[in-house]
């Protein structure tokens, strides 16, 4: 059964993702091509980067500890099949949408953005909603399980503006921008819910769902939120800042 404990931290992983992505709305149209771009693209990708490493990578390779000095391999499996996945997923949209048409092509980008961090998002569901699953089976403390809640929901503050700022700098308008990024946060309570209902019986799933999703996520960095060779100074300190604030995020959390 589902208490209010449990309701707080199920809510608030989607609460933060919404509150990071209403920051979209204090920043102007700004250009791919210009500084700011670059700059947004950069803080983006590099709390993409931190937040695959850290919260997904190495997570995975120790839930796979039992396979010993091969651990890495079921982690690498899966993290190529998020790459896969990211892949297909551009050749589908291209293929609904018409490659040809330059009025759809600006749409490629934020879809494949949105499908990473919607995916990002499954195995941080789920991980709270085994933790809630865990202490009502009296196999932990909910106040640890709502600890963690909270960790990943500062966590998705910036995450929520990772996916919502750089849309609007493609040119989609600020409400938009924000459902997007607010609704790539929406699986998260869903999973948690299914974590929960199947705690017993999920918790193996996590490195493999994790590696994937990493998978996902560096995809679309390295495809898609490259900028120009003159914006590259600015793109990679943005980098640097935004894969520092996530790092220090999840290493603190």
């Amino acid at each position: 059964m589902i208490n209010t404990a449990t309701a707080i931290g199920f809510t608030i992983v989607f609460v933060a993702t919404a509150a990071g992505a209403a920051l979209v709305f204090f920043f102007g149209k700004t250009s791919t091509g210009g500084a700011h771009g670059a700059a947004f693209s950069g803080l983006a990708a590099g709390i993409m980067v931190a937040a695959s490493v850290f919260s997904l990578l190495l997570p995975s390779i120790d839930g796979f500890s039992r396979y010993g000095d091969l651990a890495f391999l079921p982690t690498t499996i899966a993290f190529a099949l998020g790459g896969v996945f990211l892949s297909l997923t551009d050749v589908g949209v291209r293929k609904i949408m018409g490659s040809d048409e330059k009025d759809n092509a600006k749409y490629f980008k934020p879809v494949k953005m949105f499908s990473a961090m919607s995916v990002h998002n499954i195995p941080e569901g789920l991980a709270v909603g085994v933790a809630f699953g865990s202490a009502a089976l009296g196999g932990s403390e909910q106040l640890a399980a709502l600890a963690l809640a909270i960790g990943i929901a500062v966590q998705n503050f910036p995450e929520g503006a990772a996916v919502s700022i750089p849309l609007r700098s493609e040119g989609i308008s600020p409400l938009k921008a924000f459902l997007l990024g607010a609704a790539s946060g929406l699986v998260e309570p869903i999973a948690a819910i299914v974590g929960f209902v199947f705690s017993t019986s999920t918790a193996w799933l996590l490195p493999y769902v994790m590696a994937f999703a990493a998978g996902t996520m560096i995809f679309v960095v390295v495809e898609d939120m490259t900028p120009s060779e003159d914006k590259t100074k600015i793109y990679a300190w943005s980098f640097m800042i935004g894969f520092a604030i996530m790092m220090a995020l999840d290493i603190t959390l």
